[in-house]
């Protein structure tokens, strides 16, 4: 006869393989639970679109961003990424993972690369907004930060007005930061505003250590994405509030329904279909 001890040993055995790794995973923490939301609305180009997603999968893997995480309080991250354009389209391309060594960076990278997209229509920045925060409610991780990573190359001209799911993200303690693609050509020039980073600035970004870095060429881009990454990472919140003495920053308002505009605009003159 078997011992109480052993059937139970061997049942627990047995429940064990058919526990999912990330259920296994629930309970532990990571220094920063990072959402990178990549846009591929029409204006990106095919060409643009593999320069992204080489650039993506290069810093995601370079040492620099590996030692990064392996300075954190935890030692890991947690990390995915989607595509975004109109506001229903959020297709994911690497489902969340725990990313700790180098090895692990490189499968994650691996997985990015071995991904096909398609560009689709129009350009819903809320609707990426919106889509991160419920991709981080469902993290299977405990995150010390929440932060969703937005790269795009034009203003929100679809869905729901952007300082609304801006506002709705950073009332649950969300941070976005911006990567505001600012290159010129494309198919969607016509979509273009010359201010793109003041436009992700004011209307996109905000949260603690909130920031954007603009590219201007696509040379730039593997090198933004791997600061943009290490400072995502290493960003350390303030221990305590300090008292400091109050400065007025007096800036013109600024229209954050711009790309909305250009689109009506557009339709109106070409007799677009609403």
């Amino acid at each position: 006869m078997s011992k109480p001890g052993s059937l139970l040993g061997a049942l627990a055995a047995l429940v064990s393989v058919f526990v999912p790794a990330w259920q296994a995973s629930a309970e532990e923490y990571v220094d920063v639970a990072l959402v990178l939301a990549v846009d591929i609305s029409r204006s990106m180009s095919p060409e643009e679109l593999q320069i992204q997603r080489r650039g993506y999968a290069a810093a995601i893997s370079s040492p620099e961003v590996v030692r990064a995480i392996e300075l954190g309080a935890h030692g890991r991250i947690a990390l995915m990424m989607f595509e975004w354009a109109n506001e229903n389209h959020a297709r994911v391309i690497a489902d969340w993972a725990l990313i700790e060594t180098q090895d692990d960076a490189n499968r994650f990278a691996s997985v990015v690369m071995e991904d096909q997209t398609r560009a689709q229509n129009r350009t819903s920045i809320s609707g990426a907004i919106r889509h991160a925060a419920a991709f981080l409610n469902d993290l299977p991780f405990l995150a010390d930060r929440r932060v969703i990573d937005i790269s795009g190359d034009g203003p929100n001209n679809q869905g729901p007005p952007v300082l609304g799911a801006r506002a709705a993200a950073l009332e649950k303690g969300i941070t976005i930061n911006g990567l505001p693609l600012m290159t010129k050509g494309g198919v969607g020039f016509q979509f273009n505003i010359p201010d793109l980073d003041e436009y992700y600035r004011r209307c996109v970004t905000g949260g603690p250590g909130s920031f954007v870095i603009p590219v201007t060429n696509w040379d730039q881009f593997p090198d933004a994405v791997r600061s943009k990454l290490i400072l995502e990472i290493g960003y350390r919140p303030p221990e305590r509030e300090r008292v400091i003495r109050a400065q007025f920053r007096v800036e013109e308002p600024y229209d954050c329904l711009v790309g909305e505009k250009i689109w009506k605009r557009l339709r109106e003159q070409y007799y677009w279909d609403p």
